[in-house]
């Protein structure tokens, strides 16, 4: 089954057919820096990670750029607020950035650009637009014509008449149309400011996108991707600067991911709901937060609950019980060939989880397959005789889907200290003597160590907490 696509621009499914056979170009719309990451946030950051890594086990050569806007009105407040300037409200929070990242299990991107470091770009980018007619200049500012471009509004497919009653707009003297958007902010006294054709001044914020894609990746990309909030105006005005200025297509697959509403309440500062991914990661395990995302599929919206992630841990706790009940088993395992049981059972995962994520980056019914060999590892695992080789390629196909979801915690192999070693010694030793009140003392001293003991059919296996 070829990979197919939600295409947001003709509200279809498509085959996805790269502009270059093995490569692909993919540019995500990343943070405004000037505060931590939010849970809103993480779940375009997460899911377009999961893409990556997707076309990435399909042997794809990913060119994956995720900007970061690095200047802006809310920068220039926050400096004013931390009485500092608006490169240190950056650099502060794009290492914030990184740290959170990191913290949710999500791989860097090939370039993450700054607007500050495309100023050159973004005012050759606009007089461009200018020069042909699309864009203007009016006390300092520059607007673009959305009425020069004939298709604005085809991706939220809306027209301009449409568009006017659907968002508020500023009323601006200076714009020739109210639904003009500008393309160059002039200077305010004290501001950060770059000179221009116009005077001093720094970026719009549709037109910085546009500029580092057509920089980075060319003038038509593979996939554009971000949260369900910037199609309209962010998307639809980086398609129309771009494709006036260069005639083509900015990207032939647009894909947007739906909203997180906390409690059943959409987020919002108003009230005050909102929840940073740093505070989260410092009670929830990263690998729950990225089960609970790509719990549901990308394109619906998620609800953000105790309940939910609860779910999420009690799932994942499911699959990782599953994995050290098999690690468990390698201990005592035959040699021999796996069983065609589970040759059979881990190529029909296999198949069943990549018909999913061909299926538009089904990650729930990914999860499905996932579960679907626990269904065959478990009662395999409970035998009494197993083959080493059938228990590794059981645990050879969970890291192959794991690769792509990134859901289980990637840990060493760690040795009990010799404190802790000599307890197990000893509660085994108390069990055979039947002193059962010391062996269940060293129980839950070593339980308050962070090491959970479990009896098994095949002798005491632990695990950390």
């Amino acid at each position: 089954m070829a990979l197919k696509i939600y295409n947001t621009m003709t509200r279809a499914k498509e085959e996805f057919k790269p502009l270059e056979p093995g490569k692909v170009k993919m540019y995500v719309c990343g943070p405004t820096v000037y505060d931590y990451i939010h849970i809103g946030n993480a779940r375009p950051i997460i899911f377009f990670d999961v893409v990556r890594r997707y076309l990435e086990s399909a042997g794809y050569d990913v060119n994956y750029v995720v900007n970061f806007t690095d200047v802006d009105d809310k920068l220039i407040k926050r400096a004013a607020q931390m009485g500092t300037t608006v490169p240190e409200v950056a650099e502060t929070f794009i290492g914030k950035f990184y740290e959170d990242t990191e913290g949710l299990g999500v791989r860097k991107a090939t370039l993450n650009p700054r607007v500050t470091e495309n100023i050159d770009e973004i005012v050759a980018f606009i007089e461009g637009l200018v020069s042909k007619g699309y864009a203007y200049e009016n006390g300092g500012d520059v607007y673009f014509r959305t009425t020069k471009f004939a298709e604005y509004g085809k991706l939220s497919h809306q027209n301009l008449e449409e568009l006017q009653f659907g968002i508020r707009v500023e009323v601006d003297d200076r714009k020739e149309n109210p639904q003009d958007f500008v393309l160059w902010k002039g200077a305010k006294p004290g501001e950060i400011s770059w000179a221009s054709p116009w005077g001093e001044g720094r970026p719009g914020w549709h037109i910085e996108c546009s500029a580092m894609a057509r920089k980075y990746l060319g003038e038509t990309i593979d996939i554009h991707g971000g949260g369900q909030d910037l199609q309209f105006p962010h998307h639809e005005c980086e398609i129309a600067q771009s494709e006036c200025l260069t005639g083509h297509p900015m990207a032939n697959y647009w894909m947007h991911n739906g909203y997180i509403n906390i409690n059943n309440e959409k987020m919002s500062k108003s009230l005050g709901n909102g929840v940073n991914v740093n505070q989260l990661l410092k009670t929830i395990s990263p690998q729950v937060i990225r089960y609970f995302m790509l719990s549901a599929h990308y394109r619906n919206p998620l609800n953000f609950s105790e309940e939910a992630v609860e779910q999420a841990k009690n799932g994942l706790a499911r699959i990782e019980n599953c994995i050290a009940n098999l690690k468990h088993r390698l201990a005592n395992a035959t040699e021999g060939e796996a069983s065609e049981e589970i040759v059979h059972a881990a190529a029909e995962v296999q198949k069943q989880f990549e018909q999913k994520m061909n299926d538009d980056f089904n990650t729930p019914d990914a999860i499905t397959a996932v579960f679907e060999l626990v269904n065959a590892a478990n009662p395999y695992a409970q035998q009494e005789k197993v083959t080493k080789r059938s228990l590794e390629l059981l645990l050879e196909q969970f890291e192959a889907m794991d690769r792509v979801l990134g859901i289980l915690a990637q840990q060493e192999e760690e040795l009990l200290d010799e404190e802790i070693e000599r307890l197990i010694v000893e509660r085994t030793e108390a069990r055979k003597a039947k002193q059962w009140a010391r062996a269940d003392e060293i129980r839950d001293l070593l339980t308050e160590q962070g090491i959970l003991l479990e009896d098994t059919a095949q002798g005491i296996r632990w695990r950390r907490k």
